[in-house]
């Protein structure tokens, strides 16, 4: 059975080209991730796959129909060479209890602000989330509150079930208290800066870096 980090909310798979990672994700998998919509004033536009229970697989890249914004796209978007999953989220029972107790620690996992996203069917998402980790900590996740919202797998996402999720960072010792900080959990063995995961597919499991 498969262990999620505690908390998991989703993985980010970043892209410089939106619609050519999808294909490619259809044709490795067999499964065609759902279109979630745009993110009102950022330039972005994500596609989602459930990843079991309330955990999913957020694909994102810049907005064909948008144009671009006046500040850099999120995750650097523009600037990647290739697809790569940069990211990933938690969701705490109580966002700001979470921060609170994390700067406690001593880590600081930055502050919080509100986001949103427009459904293919119209409706507003809005959110918090946190800002996004610092350095030594960047493979610590960032920490996300979807309040009143509708939770993106509450909105019938095709499933390929999360298989493993883990990293590689030069030096793990760094990110392991900030993750304790945080109430969560990830593997990191040494090696290079990275994440990997693999789901379960019509075409066998599948692992995307």
């Amino acid at each position: 059975m498969t262990s999620f980090p505690a908390h998991l909310d989703h993985i980010v798979l970043a892209t410089p080209d939106l619609a050519a990672t999808v294909a490619e994700f259809t044709r490795r998998t067999g499964v065609a991730p759902a279109p979630g919509g745009a993110h009102v004033d950022l330039g972005t536009r994500n596609h989602l796959v459930g990843l079991g229970g309330r955990a999913y697989l957020e694909i994102i890249g810049p907005d064909p129909d948008r144009p671009g914004p006046s500040r850099s796209r999120p995750f650097g978007v523009d600037a990647l060479p290739a697809a790569r999953t940069l990211t990933w989220a938690i969701s705490p029972p109580d966002l700001d209890a979470a921060v609170a107790a994390a700067r406690g620690q001593g880590y600081d996992p930055g502050d919080i602000r509100a986001m949103s996203r427009r459904r293919p069917d119209g409706v507003l998402l809005e959110w918090r989330l946190t800002d996004g980790p610092p350095l030594p900590c960047d493979l610590a996740p960032f920490l996300i509150d979807w309040g009143a919202a509708a939770h993106p797998t509450d909105s019938g996402l095709p499933v390929l079930p999360l298989l493993s999720f883990t990293a590689t960072a030069p030096a793990p010792h760094e990110v392991r208290p900030c993750l304790t900080a945080l109430g969560t959990d990830l593997t990191v063995s040494p090696g290079p800066w990275g994440f990997s995961f693999t789901v379960d597919t019509p075409n066998g499991p599948v692992t995307f870096g």
